[in-house]
């Protein structure tokens, strides 16, 4: 126990929750009230840089109530990002959270506390996917959810059935282990959560409970899945790549992926064509067009800083130009323009910058492309018809 005598923190996860907060923060008062005593818990409602009136109601609630305390940020700090600043600033030993829609049924309330505050446990979470529990879970949400869990057990070695169910308890022990390894901020913390503690050797409990959807979840199906992909992929290979990379398995890995994408390249190209060209190419326009192109990385990276400068994002000019040039090259290789998610994972991933504003970012680069050929070719045609009109006539005949 804390010298405050706060044994318990529940927080709630808050993001535009005007409309339930207050119901929300009462139900859970009266739930701990019947299992705890008096004085031995504290409803902290996590406010992240909300812009409706959620942030006036908890500090309206707090100011009314000792039991409340209102925690808030000016800016989003992301669903992880605002239950780890909440549970560091939290008096409790036994950190809990759970969704503020209430979708697990608060019967589990006192099941969820007592693993970790009086059954030794360090983790709880509840579980919509063991024998027991009741959930209803329409299929768009089921499915993908029962992939996300299996590619957890499978890649990252998880033996619990349910990372996702937003109904959890940690030990401050065990929080405080496990809270600066955890690199996501979002929706993927908790999981992460999860699969560090497992490998570090912490109890973690899990039980069924009874799960009802209530109203419009806060997550992107298509945005979501693809980050949180990417976010297990981003941890197996933490776990299984990164204790063997060094300088030496990097030079070999690089070289062996150099040989490939060449070999890409030769697949599409004609190699007796293109040594031909080369031959009868003027050396002084190679030479020329090399400079130019080369000088075209930093100039691509100016402009994708100010593309993210725009959206919020400040970064390094060379590590955005070492970005472009990344998928760039994926793009030459890689079929669809893949390289351009390669950018998009590899400043989220660097940087933190969430996968929509790299798509978005990407997009404005392809306006911005656009437009300059746009006026490039309009540039042309007008010297063109300047000086040589009788190329516009045979142009425009052949079109």
């Amino acid at each position: 126990m804390t010298d405050s005598g706060v044994e318990v923190s529940v927080v709630l996860p808050a993001y535009n929750e005007a409309d339930t907060i207050e119901t929300t923060v009462q139900t859970t008062l009266d739930t701990l009230a019947a299992f705890l005593p008096d004085e031995s818990y504290e409803v902290v409602v996590a406010e992240d840089g909300c812009e409706d009136e959620t942030p006036e109601i908890a500090s309206r609630l707090a100011a009314e109530d000792d039991r409340v305390r209102h925690f808030h940020s000016d800016q989003r700090l992301g669903r992880g990002g605002a239950l780890n600043a909440a549970f560091r600033d939290a008096r409790g030993d036994t950190l809990v959270y759970f969704d503020t829609d209430l979708a697990t049924d608060m019967r589990h309330l006192e099941e969820l506390v007592e693993s970790v505050r009086s059954e030794g446990y360090d983790v709880a979470t509840g579980s919509r996917w063991i024998p027991g529990q009741q959930a209803e879970r329409p299929a768009k949400r089921g499915i993908p959810s029962r992939g996300f869990n299996v590619a957890v057990r499978v890649l990252l070695g998880s033996e619990l059935r349910d990372h996702q169910c937003g109904f959890k308890a940690f030990s401050r022990e065990a929080f405080e282990s496990l809270a600066d390894d955890v690199a996501d901020e979002h929706w993927f913390w908790d999981t992460e959560m999860l699969v560090r503690a497992q490998r570090r050797g912490f109890d973690v409990a899990e039980f069924p409970v009874e799960w009802t959807p209530k109203g419009d979840s806060k997550v992107d199906l298509v945005r979501d899945v693809f980050g949180m992909g990417s976010q297990i992929l981003r941890t197996f290979w933490e776990f299984n790549v990164s204790p063997y990379a060094n300088r030496r398995t990097g030079m070999v890995v690089g070289v062996l992926l150099s040989v490939l994408a060449f070999s890409l390249m030769f697949v599409y190209i004609d190699v007796g064509a293109f040594v031909a060209a080369v031959q009868d190419a003027d050396p002084t326009l190679v030479a020329v067009s090399a400079v130019v192109y080369l000088l075209s990385w930093p100039l691509r990276g100016l402009r994708y800083r100010d593309i993210l400068s725009e959206l919020g994002y400040r970064e390094n000019t060379w590590f955005l130009t070492g970005a472009v040039f990344i998928s760039q090259t994926g793009n030459l290789v890689i079929p669809a323009r893949a390289g351009d998610a390669i950018r998009a994972y590899v400043v989220k991933a660097r940087r933190n910058i969430p996968y929509t504003t790299g798509f978005a970012s990407l997009t404005v680069e392809r306006v911005y492309d656009l437009l300059t050929i746009t006026v490039l070719a309009g540039g042309v045609l007008v010297a063109l018809a300047a000086f040589a009109p009788e190329t516009v006539a045979e142009l425009a005949a052949t079109a």
